[in-house]
């Protein structure tokens, strides 16, 4: 009997399906996959989309997909009901893939859409080889409230491939699952622009070598975790360097493990790329003496990103190559024994928290040294 998801255990008598190509059927339990559709059918047309809502009131059924004499890549989706769970769940349902000449008929997806974005790629897949009866697979899904997520299914077919691909038994039970693994919280990280970002994913369960686990993006890209390291008998941990952070950016990630009893699918995690800031205006000229400048840093209107936590200045004579820098601690800072009559270059280096925080340098102030005086005589 196909089962609610707002309640552990509890059944539900009205079911919604959207398809597109090939149509979710729902059959007798105890019938052959060969039965004609038994419950209602709503058919919405639409000039570009042909849909197809099957809202059936019936029970002791199951869904089926008949791939028979479809073409390759027609789908089918069954929409599960969206859900916020505060504490540790599992979902579970069994599956079935069958065909007389014992070739797979196609391909059953499971997706996990959270707060309503991006399907994504798939956290789940079975399409190999036929299943002997009903097989049963796990979510260990770490998406909790006020956040919600949605679990769709998808059937894919194969051109002369003829068979059924079937659901059934899709329940919210209230414990852990038992194989497939729970992931801890996956952490936000914030990088500098051209650095290294690295996710860690932790999750509770054994490791086996066969499961096989990734980071995956926001818009579908999938990223394989290649250093898994098992911390104890109960949990392991895996990390991943990720993607380009050559610009200012922020992008999500979440992990995802699939194992032989299903898939373990962490919460997303945001990647945020922050670019050094620059001072927008050169340093304010305050004061000048024959071996001194006086300068206001001028460090309040930037490019790039905050906090600012070091502001330092750099200095040179322009007809020089060297230059030095000191840091700067008030609000003016007062350059020292300066050659008279000299032009000098100074620009202001700003830093924010983390490696390579340090922005290039603002524009300069140029400007020139008075005159030595005489001296003074005792």
């Amino acid at each position: 009997m196909l089962q609610s998801l707002f309640r552990p255990q509890e059944s539900f008598k009205h079911f919604s399906v959207l398809c597109s190509g090939v149509s979710f059927g729902r059959y007798p339990r105890s019938s052959s996959l060969r039965l004609k559709l038994t419950c209602s059918t709503l058919i919405i047309f639409k000039p570009s989309l042909f849909l197809c809502v099957c809202v059936c009131v019936c029970a002791g059924s199951f869904m089926v997909v008949n791939a028979s004499g479809r073409a390759s890549g027609q789908k089918a989706h069954l929409y599960m009901p969206t859900l916020k769970e505060n504490d540790t769940h599992c979902i579970d349902f069994l599956y079935s893939l069958s065909s007389r000449d014992g070739a797979s008929p196609g391909t059953l997806n499971v997706y996990i859409k959270v707060n309503g974005g991006a399907q994504g790629n798939p956290v789940w897949n079975a399409s190999d080889t036929v299943t002997e009866g009903w097989v049963k697979a796990e979510l260990a899904i770490s998406t909790f409230w006020p956040n919600s997520y949605q679990v769709i299914f998808e059937a894919v077919s194969v051109q002369g491939h003829p068979g059924f691909i079937a659901i059934d038994d899709i329940r919210v039970l209230a414990h852990p699952c038992r194989k497939a693994p729970h992931f801890l919280r996956l952490q936000n990280v914030e990088v500098n622009v051209g650095q290294n970002a690295t996710f860690q994913c932790t999750a509770g369960g054994k490791w086996s070598q066969h499961d096989k686990l990734w980071l995956q993006q926001w818009n579908g890209k999938d990223t394989a975790l290649m250093v898994t390291r098992v911390v104890n008998h109960r949990r392991f941990s895996a990390t991943v360097s990720v993607g380009d952070t050559s610009q200012r950016s922020t992008s999500r990630y979440r992990c995802v493990i699939r194992s032989d009893g299903g898939s373990g699918v962490s919460n997303y995690a945001d990647l945020i790329v922050k670019a050094p800031p620059t001072p927008i205006a050169p340093p304010e000229l305050l004061a000048v003496g024959a071996t001194y400048l006086w300068i206001k840093p001028n460090a309040n209107s930037i490019i790039g990103d905050g906090p600012i936590i070091l502001k330092e200045v750099e200095y040179r004579t322009t007809s020089g190559n060297w230059a030095e820098t000191h840091v700067v601690d008030a609000p003016t800072y007062k350059l020292w024994h300066l050659d008279p009559d000299v032009e000098y270059e100074i620009k202001v280096l700003l830093s924010r928290p983390g490696e390579g925080g340090t922005g290039p340098p603002g524009p300069p102030l140029v400007t020139r040294t008075k005159c030595a005086g005489r001296g003074r005589l005792f």
